[in-house]
This record gives structure tokens, C-alpha cells and sequence, in this order.
């Protein structure tokens, strides 16, 4: 095998995206009533939704069964060699069972359809090729098929592959809406990645543990700017005698005014603080506090409650969560 060095790789590139891109649009037009008899099947099954495929098909069953799982569709990876070598225990009496197979005639497929068909279980076959031994043994058909591979020989499963994955997006998005499934139900299957905390991480989760700087109106420089360093926020609020927020004094508040003033004997807080400052309620998402400081580009946030001074969230703290 010898290097072409006459190939243009970025038109190979953009060759490839448009077959892959036509043969997902194809798929529209191949979607039959058998998706919606799918969707009810499964939807009605006290069961799960076996997914099964070998070779490529197979590492796309394990991506669809994934999604599902995250989506409120309980799922479960078979492959199919595993399946007919003592995996079919795996299935049981009220599961629904999906095999992938861009041929539909690989022989552990056509055993597996077979023994799945004769235990009585719903199949769903999402095939490339409607008139294969899976097609025919199936009670419901996914059809799959594309025209041409992307690959130059039209044999490695590169087209086919991403049409399974895109008609497995397809399903698991229908169920997902179909079942109700909400931004709550999602943050529940991902407590711990970004994508789950984006979903109910608060901001009291976050603030309560950091300093609470603050300063009474008529504070002095002096004190502002020890009350500043020492609890290492870059802020600090400034509150009257009951606790509400008047204001708040960045350090960026103090190197301006040391900027224009020659005379800093008798500067209290409240004339360098900045009034009405940007706040956030304790209850709030850790997300909407990042959006309020990604808008107005400060890297904190006061935190109330009916006005109520309770303390700081620091961009900081929303980098170490992993949500930016």
C-alpha cells in the first residue's frame, strides 16, 4: 500500500460529509407506520428494549441503548455472537428486542432473529436491506438503507452506520416526547456530569461555601479594602444595619477610585460603592448565574434573599463545578 500524494484529503473530506448528509436525508422518505406501531410497542412494554447487532451495527446498538437509557427508555446492549453462546438469557418474557444489521443475512443475526421470534418477544429489525432473512422475520422494520458508502470501495459501513445511529436518535427523541420526558427527568440519569448539574445545581449549593465579605455604609477605605483582601472574592458588599443590600464595592471599584482621588483619609464605602448591583436569589440554577455574568462580563454575583444580604458566588466556583 503506497501513499497517493496526489489526493486532495479536504476534498475526500467534504466528499464524505455530503454522502453521509444525503444518505440521513434519505431516511425520511424510508420512515413507515411501522415507526409509530414501534414507539407504542415499546411504550406499552412492561419490559425493556433489548438492542442487539454484531461487527459495526453492534458498537452502534451500544450508542442507541445510551440514549435511550439517558432518555427514559430503559435499555440493554446484547451482541449478537454473545447472544447465541449462552447472552440470551438476557431477554426476558416482557422485553421488546431491536437487532441491527445492514445485511440482515450475517448467520449470528439470522440465528438470533430466529430464537428471539420463537420465544415469542416483539422484534423490531432495523435493517438495510428489506427483503433479508431479519426483514422477513421481524414484526416491525426500520429501514436503513443507503444508496452508496462513503467509502471510495463501498464496502466499509461508514453511510449505513450513520443512517443506524441517526434512526436510533430518531426513535429514542420520539419516546423521549412521547413519555413527557422533561429537563428534570434528564438531570435525575446525569447528578454527576456537567450536563446533569447545568440541570439542578443551585446557587446555594455553591455560595454558602465562601467567605461573606461585608461592610458596613460608612466603612472606611482602609476597612474596605481589608475586608476585600482577606476573604478573597474580589468584592464586598456593603449592607446597613438589618442586613439589605445597598450596594457593593469591586476591586475594580478601588482601583479606579485610587486612580482619580489624591485623598483617601476620609472616603467611606458608600461613596465608592456601586449601587443597584447585579444579584442573584439563593434558589436560582448555578447556570443562570453564569449567564448573568457571561452577559454583563463580572465574575461574581451578589446573593439574596427578599433583599436579604447572604454572600457570593464567584465564577470560580462555577469552573470548578465544570459547567464553563
Amino acid at each position: 500500500m503506497e501513499e497517493n500524494k496526489h489526493i486532495d484529503p479536504l476534498q475526500i473530506a467534504r466528499r464524505t460529509i455530503a454522502l453521509e448528509a444525503g444518505a440521513i436525508e434519505g431516511l425520511v422518505a424510508l420512515l413507515t407506520d411501522d415507526f409509530t406501531r414501534i414507539c407504542s410497542t415499546i411504550l406499552a412494554a412492561k419490559g425493556r428494549l433489548i438492542v442487539s447487532g454484531i461487527g459495526k451495527s453492534a458498537v452502534i446498538a451500544q450508542k442507541i441503548v445510551a440514549t435511550l437509557n439517558s432518555t427514559g427508555t430503559p435499555a440493554v446492549y446484547l451482541h449478537a455472537a454473545e447472544a447465541i453462546h449462552g447472552d440470551l438469557g438476557m431477554i426476558l418474557q416482557h422485553d421488546v428486542v431491536m437487532i441491527i444489521s445492514k445485511s440482515g443475512e450475517s448467520p449470528e443475526i439470522k440465528v438470533l432473529a430466529q430464537l428471539v421470534k420463537n420465544f415469542g418477544n416483539p422484534v423490531i429489525g432495523m435493517v438495510g436491506n428489506t427483503e433479508s432473512y431479519l426483514a422477513k422475520q421481524s414484526d416491525f422494520v426500520l429501514n436503513t438503507t443507503v444508496s452508496q458508502e462513503a467509502c471510495p470501495n463501498n464496502l466499509a459501513p461508514t453511510s449505513s452506520t450513520t443512517a443506524q445511529m441517526v434512526m436510533g436518535d430518531a426513535l429514542a427523541v420520539a419516546l423521549m416526547e412521547l413519555r413527557g420526558f422533561k429537563s428534570e427527568d434528564f438531570a435525575k440519569f446525569h447528578p454527576g456530569g456537567a450536563l446533569g448539574k447545568k440541570l439542578y445545581l443551585r446557587v446555594a449549593d455553591l455560595y454558602i461555601h465562601n467567605e461573606q465579605p461585608k461592610v458596613a455604609a460608612d466603612t472606611s477605605l482602609k476597612e474596605v479594602i481589608v475586608e476585600i483582601s482577606k476573604k478573597r472574592l474580589g468584592a464586598t458588599a456593603v449592607v446597613n444595619e438589618t442586613g439589605e443590600l445597598l450596594g457593593v464595592i469591586t476591586d475594580g471599584d478601588l482601583r479606579r477610585m485610587l486612580e482619580k482621588n489624591s485623598s483617601f483619609n476620609d472616603v467611606q464605602a458608600h461613596q465608592i460603592m456601586t449601587r443597584n448591583p447585579k444579584t442573584i436569589e439563593a434558589e436560582a440554577l448555578a447556570i443562570d448565574a453564569m449567564e448573568l455574568m457571561r452577559k454583563n462580563n463580572i465574575s461574581q454575583l451578589l446573593v439574596v434573599q427578599h433583599n436579604q444580604y447572604l454572600g457570593i458566588i464567584h465564577l470560580h466556583d462555577l469552573i470548578k463545578e465544570g459547567l464553563i
